[in-house]
């Protein structure tokens, strides 16, 4: 059975449990994905199933990326993704099989993986939480500036890690370790407690917790 699968996130809201306690949930509209190719060890020395998710017009795929999906029969898919699996479980499946949301059962945990969201060009005090020059009347534009970056003249180069403005957020991130609340199969939706990464809409890669599975064995 397959490990993971590709979603969207729908947004965050609160469920009841039996003894009346508010949990938060992220709503996952998870698949179902379409098995599109499978990596053997004799042909890629690597055992994998390419997995697609959200259905989508072939004039908007490059020429290369439609052909393989010509070829296969197979209608065109947004986003493809790579499932590592042992040998017996790419076996169990067929190119153009569906993988649904039933592959994970509440009370279990997975690993969810997604783009945060971007927050553009920040300066030091949002981007490391830096304090900032003093707040008096003789300091005039340094107010949020970071400061000295130098170390004299040796070793006279910047250190590797100094915090600096620049680009924040869209980065990918994984959250390990969340609860899968409920299973809606008949919708294909995903509740998880907590928080995932990224905003509504983004894609999520949603696959069972590596810690977990370690424990077990798996």
């Amino acid at each position: 059975m397959s490990r993971a699968i590709l979603g969207r996130k729908v947004g965050m809201t609160q469920i009841f449990d039996e003894a009346g306690q508010v949990i938060p949930v992220t709503v996952v509209q998870a698949g179902p994905c379409v098995v599109v190719q499978k990596r053997t060890a004799a042909k890629h020395r690597y055992t994998a199933l390419q997995i697609g998710f959200d259905e989508i017009a072939g004039r908007k795929l490059t020429k290369p990326v439609r052909g393989v999906f010509e070829r296969l029969e197979l209608k065109p898919q947004r986003f493809l993704r790579e499932v590592r699996m042992s040998a017996e479980e790419v076996e169990a499946y067929k190119v153009g099989d569906t993988i649904k949301v039933s592959i994970f059962a509440a009370g279990e945990y997975v690993d969810v993986e997604g783009m945060t969201k971007g927050k553009g060009f920040q300066g030091v005090v949002k981007r490391f939480h830096f304090r900032g020059a003093n707040q008096t009347h003789g300091t005039h534009e340094y107010r949020r500036h970071g400061g000295a970056i130098g170390c004299r003249e040796d070793p006279g180069h910047i250190f590797k890690g100094r915090g600096m403005p620049g680009h924040m957020g869209h980065t990918r991130v994984t959250t390990p370790n969340l609860k899968v609340v409920k299973v809606d199969a008949d919708q294909n939706l995903l509740l998880i407690h907590g928080a995932v990464p990224g905003s509504k809409g983004a894609l999520l890669f949603v696959h069972k917790a590596v810690k977990h599975m370690a424990k077990q064995g798996l």
